[in-house]
């Protein structure tokens, strides 16, 4: 295991350590963080979503006993019951948890996290409609914890916010307790970096940042992920970690608008973008590669850098980077909904009245997360434009598109694939069988070349590179037979 210390200029130095990785606390600097021998060590984890259930999991797995808190009764329930309801995290592995005793969910007894020597915070903090932070979860998570900390306590926000929120908001919070930050308890930020989906890195082998309010809460938040993260990266305050978390996700986000901006250009110059972006990515320096999409979704790469932004207007700052490319992200939906129309007009249709069959409503490939889908933008644009919209995702079997309003996930049936008039591929989950969807639909755009990387297409490369099927000889379609079983028509 290796942490790693930091010298006058700041540079991360490693420092080899044997099995686990050795953070001493000096004298005089406050309070020293409760001790805990193996098993005996309680990890408070308020929220069970895809940051807190693989961090208690993980805690768990290395003897920590955990207690996790979430409002949401039917999570407690399931985790309780030893259920997963996250797609990194398996059953067997919440099981395993809960048969060796180390974990505990609960819906209440709040009064609980006063008996644990360590609180992490991991609840939401989207925007408001107003595309302003919504701290509600966090303040109200960080309200809970300021009722019973303790001495010797550590809590740790993993929570994703802006630059200062954990000394601004959450230190007054939590000192109205009496209680005195880096003397009484201790305080960190250290933010979450779960890429849901990957199956290579997790919370163990992910180096782990970790910025205290005080040096000596900064020691007692590296003691405490060494114990089962294998790189821990103490920063110089939590101030600190909280922009470095921002930058990360707005470094991805600012990347992608730029490469979706040089789709635009490609797609007015008539070239193909995904043969441009796999010919830069041969040189062996100097480039990193992105691919261009339908727009941003997810949990942090869309929100993040709006919190960076949201900060820089209260100082009167302009971040225009950042606007320019969440402007040129936010344009995608509206190109794809443009191709479509396109490969209407080819074929002689319209677009109204149509039968547009979306595939994949998630943000990315393989989950069933929904939250600031592109999808979304796409279907509204469609259905404005007059198409009848239906879509098929095996990870969201249901999708709440507006108040009052529910679609369900339709299979991928004959019967439908003989219905439809347009396929539009919006997330490429691997387990679609995208030669059977060009082969047998008379219009398929595709807006994450996923039928290009499956091998879906045959013979020539098509005219468009987004719009992959479109003109007006479509090849085969299904049709019935007397016997109620699908041939290809001739």
């Amino acid at each position: 295991m290796q942490a790693f210390r930091f010298g006058r200029n700041m540079k991360a130095e490693p420092k080899e350590g044997g099995a686990k990785a050795e953070v001493a606390v000096p004298g005089n600097f406050g309070r020293p963080p409760r001790e805990a021998s193996e098993g005996d060590a309680v990890l408070g984890v308020v929220g069970l979503g895809y940051v807190g259930l693989p961090l208690a999991i993980e805690a768990a797995k290395n003897g920590i006993r955990v207690v996790a808190f979430d409002v949401d009764e039917a999570v407690v329930d399931g985790v309780n019951n030893g259920r997963s309801h996250i797609r990194d995290v398996s059953s067997e592995d919440v099981a395993r948890a809960r048969g060796r005793g180390l974990l505990r969910a609960t819906a209440s007894g709040a009064e609980d996290m006063g008996d644990c020597q360590t609180v992490a915070i991991c609840v939401p903090t989207p925007l408001s409609k107003a595309h302003d932070p919504d701290l509600s979860h966090l303040m109200a998570a960080t309200k809970a914890v300021s009722a019973v900390v303790s001495p010797g306590q550590l809590v740790i926000v993993e929570s994703t916010t802006y630059p200062g929120m954990t000394c601004d908001m959450v230190r007054p919070a939590l000192e109205k307790s009496g209680l005195r930050t880096g003397d009484d308890f201790h305080l960190c930020f250290s933010p979450e970096r779960v890429d849901p989906a990957n199956d290579t890195w997790g919370i163990r082998n992910t180096p782990k940042l970790v910025g205290g309010v005080t040096p000596a809460c900064t020691r007692a938040g590296v003691a405490f992920y060494s114990r089962f993260v294998k790189t821990v990266v103490p920063l110089s305050s939590s101030t600190v970690a909280e922009f470095t978390k921002l930058f990360e996700n707005t470094f991805r986000m600012v990347n992608i608008g730029l490469v979706n901006e040089m789709a635009l250009i490609a797609d007015r110059l008539g070239l193909d973008i995904w043969e441009v972006v796999a010919a830069a990515a041969t040189k062996p320096f100097g480039f990193m590669e992105f691919h261009p999409g339908p727009g941003l979704g997810g949990h942090c790469i869309p929100v993040d850098p709006q919190y960076l932004s949201w900060k820089m207007r209260t100082l009167d700052c302009p971040t225009r980077f950042i606007d320019l490319a969440s402007e040129i992200n936010q344009e995608m939906p509206a190109f794809v909904v443009g191709k479509i129309r396109e490969a209407f007009n080819r074929t002689g249709k319209s677009m109204k009245t149509s039968r547009v069959l979306m595939i994949g409503v998630a943000y990315k490939r393989d989950v069933p997360d929904v939250r600031e889908s592109p999808a979304l933008r796409v279907i509204e644009l469609l259905m404005q434009n007059g198409a009848d919209v239906c879509y098929h995702d095996p990870y969201v079997p249901e999708w709440s598109i507006a108040k009052g309003r529910t679609l369900q996930s339709t299979p991928l049936s004959p019967s439908v694939l003989r219905e439809i008039d347009a396929v539009v591929i919006v997330t490429d989950h691997t387990c679609i069988d995208y030669k059977r969807l060009v082969r047998f639909s008379p219009i398929v755009v595709d807006a994450r070349n996923a039928t290009r990387k499956e091998g879906a297409l045959s013979g020539d490369v098509p005219a468009s590179p987004w719009i992959v099927k479109g003109e007006r000889d479509t090849g085969p379609r299904l049709v019935e037979s007397q016997r109620g079983r699908l041939r290809m028509a001739t």
